[in-house]
């Protein structure tokens, strides 16, 4: 669950209201919607009974509030300390990104230590999201963002920072686009994926068992750059992150046949021993 959503999930417990949680949060009312929804169809719950009078909490509802203002409230000793650790604090810390997915994620990081914390000297490295997460573990950067469908393992401490689609696309009129996806059609044809333990790979195995099929050729792409250019030109078909995905589409350049039905997340992770280090708390409490 992300920390956006925690906190929307308070406001409207706290409001009774879509509306006023909204005016609240400075958020559109769709927005703080899509929140409550998203929690409740992730974690298969009802927190809320809609009413003509407004948003009413259920059984579960009760007992997540409690839980979630602890967390609110852990979360805000976190910024007071890294205030009062402001001016004081330096350090350089060396970040890996494991994709162009995590980049504004970095930028506001970069730009919120650049307004509050100049003392601290931040290097970036780009990868796989494969290569970050081992990077960690050798030691050769501190902290990265990277992509998964999993959970990470436990020697990793994370935080879910946000979280996007995935798309099956082709180039148009490559595939009719029906509904259901006529599989049996698409296993026929190239696709084009990383075969790794990528968010895409992982993604794209999970798919084939649930349709019961495995493509008859594959053309193993980790750079989603190339993996677009590829499926532009009629190559195959290919899987795309969802802000390329619709971008592409808006272009003309692709359809979208599918979306895939697990969300991939995307952390900010670091050793789980170095969880008290103090620049490693910072960051998380700055995301």
């Amino acid at each position: 669950m992300e920390f956006h959503q925690l906190k929307t999930f308070v406001a409207v417990a706290r409001e009774g209201s879509i509306t006023r949680a909204s005016e609240r949060l400075h958020l559109s009312q769709p927005a703080v919607s899509a929140h409550i929804k998203s929690i409740e169809d992730r974690y298969d719950l009802s927190l809320f009974e809609r009413t003509s009078r407004g948003m009413t909490l259920t059984g579960d509802g009760l007992r997540l509030l409690a839980k979630a203002e602890r967390a609110l409230e852990a979360h805000g000793e976190v910024l007071s300390e890294a205030s009062r650790l402001r001016g004081t604090l330096t350090g350089r810390i060396r970040i890996g990104v494991g994709s162009n997915a995590c980049n504004p994620l970095l930028e506001t990081l970069l730009i919120r230590l650049a307004d509050s914390y100049p003392d601290v000297e931040i290097r970036t490295q780009h990868a796989s999201g494969r290569e970050t997460v081992a990077a960690l573990r050798g030691g050769a950067i501190d902290a990265c963002f990277f992509n998964s469908v999993d959970d990470p393992e436990p020697d990793i401490s994370a935080i879910d920072v946000d979280q996007f689609s995935i798309f099956l696309a082709a180039a148009p009129g490559t595939v009719p686009c029906t509904q259901p996806l006529d599989w049996a059609r698409v296993a026929d044809l190239p696709w084009i994926y990383p075969q790794c333990s990528s968010c895409c790979g992982r993604a794209t195995d999970t798919l084939f068992l649930r349709h019961r099929f495995r493509p008859k050729r594959v053309i193993s792409v980790d750079r989603e750059g190339i993996t677009r250019s590829l499926i532009v030109g009629g190559i195959g078909i290919g899987l795309l992150h969802a802000e390329t995905a619709r971008e592409a589409e808006a272009r003309g350049e692709v359809e979208l046949l599918h979306e895939l039905s697990q969300p991939v997340r995307v952390f900010f992770a670091h050793l789980a021993s170095r969880d008290n280090d103090p620049i490693l708390a910072l960051l998380r409490g700055l995301l």
